[in-house]
């Protein structure tokens, strides 16, 4: 699979990642750096003019997390002054099934922004890429190498 990824856009180079306390894998295509405080993270790195970002963070009341889910992309649309679109299905392997769950395109004069938030039990998660224009096969290739870690 990363042979194929690597065809498809050659100045990206795309790897597996685990950032440690996340409980998810990740294919970054760049090295992410990666921060952690108690109870959140993030893992992020730029690469050929994109940004790429996974951040997590733990919900104290897991009878909120739908809300979590609701407001974190709200707050993302609000920051570039954009009204949120309808959000899009969205489907990671090991993730909680949550209406909430979605993904979502934001397009303005500064470039473009796609994000994704789900969940896993108490822990919401969010993917975000950045670039001036849209990318729909490096979004769908950082997407689609989601997943939630199951206990070994």
């Amino acid at each position: 699979m990363l042979s194929l990824l690597a065809a498809c856009q050659p100045a990206l180079n795309w790897r597996e990642v685990r950032p440690a306390g996340a409980g998810a894998v990740a294919l970054f295509p760049c090295k992410p750096e990666i921060e952690q405080r108690q109870g959140m993270g993030l893992a992020q790195c730029e690469t050929a003019g994109r940004r790429f970002a996974l951040s997590w963070a733990d919900v104290p009341d897991p009878s909120r997390v739908g809300q979590a889910l609701s407001a974190m992309p709200q707050a993302l649309a609000g920051k570039l002054g954009q009204a949120l679109p309808p959000g899009a299905a969205l489907q990671v392997p090991g993730m909680t099934p949550l209406p909430e769950a979605a993904q979502y395109r934001l397009a303005g004069a500064g470039g473009v922004t796609q994000l994704a938030v789900f969940a896993h039990g108490g822990r919401v998660y969010q993917a975000l890429m950045t670039a001036e224009r849209s990318e729909p096969a490096a979004w769908e290739s950082f997407l689609s190498g989601l997943a939630i870690e199951t206990a070994r």
